[in-house]
């Protein structure tokens, strides 16, 4: 045993203050920083079902339960609310953010992505979807070359999969940033 001691004061920790603002937000403007994270109303809906959150590994854990029972409707759903790798959108910081990695590509690395955006959406209805935050423009560009030949339901699983890491990333600044900090 250590030199220190360590006691238990019984005190359940305050969870982080965003995660407190969220859990006692009304229902609307919850649902409306949900949608901001996933757009897929079912996700929003479940996650926003299971309130209060204790901690924020109990707001993944939600969130991954939620990612899970997704319907591959739902999962159309939620990839429509992304801009396709190497086009963030306008004006918005978030998808600029996540897609940094593209920001300092050569206009040939631009090009190309933009055409296997292209062949991959043509091929399975939907925007390449990767968690881009922290990955290079040629990582990348390597990832949906090596996706665009798999079939679509091991896609779709894939799919699901990054859009819980995007989730994770959203949900942390939410439940991390104090009142008046950017998210």
């Amino acid at each position: 045993m250590s030199s220190t001691t360590q006691r238990s004061t019984g005190v359940t920790p305050e969870p982080p203050s965003g995660l407190a603002r969220f859990n006692t937000a009304d229902d609307s403007t919850a649902r409306a920083v949900l949608h901001e994270v996933c757009a897929s109303r079912v996700w929003g809906s479940k996650v926003l079902a299971r309130r209060p959150y204790a901690t924020t590994d109990a707001l993944f854990a939600a969130s991954d339960a939620a990612m899970a029972e997704l319907t591959a409707e739902d999962l159309a759903e939620a990839m429509a609310g992304h801009p396709p790798i190497g086009r963030p959108k306008p004006g918005d910081p978030t998808s600029s953010r996540e897609q940094s990695g593209m920001a300092g590509a050569s206009d040939e690395l631009k090009t190309e992505m933009l055409e296997l955006n292209l062949a991959y959406q043509e091929k399975f209805g939907h925007v390449f979807l990767i968690c881009a935050s922290g990955r290079t423009g040629e990582q990348m560009r390597d990832a949906v070359r090596n996706r665009i030949d798999n079939a679509p339901e091991q896609e779709r699983e894939i799919v699901r999969v990054e859009l819980g890491k995007i989730n994770r990333i959203r949900l942390t600044r939410i439940a991390e940033h104090a009142e008046g900090d950017a998210a």
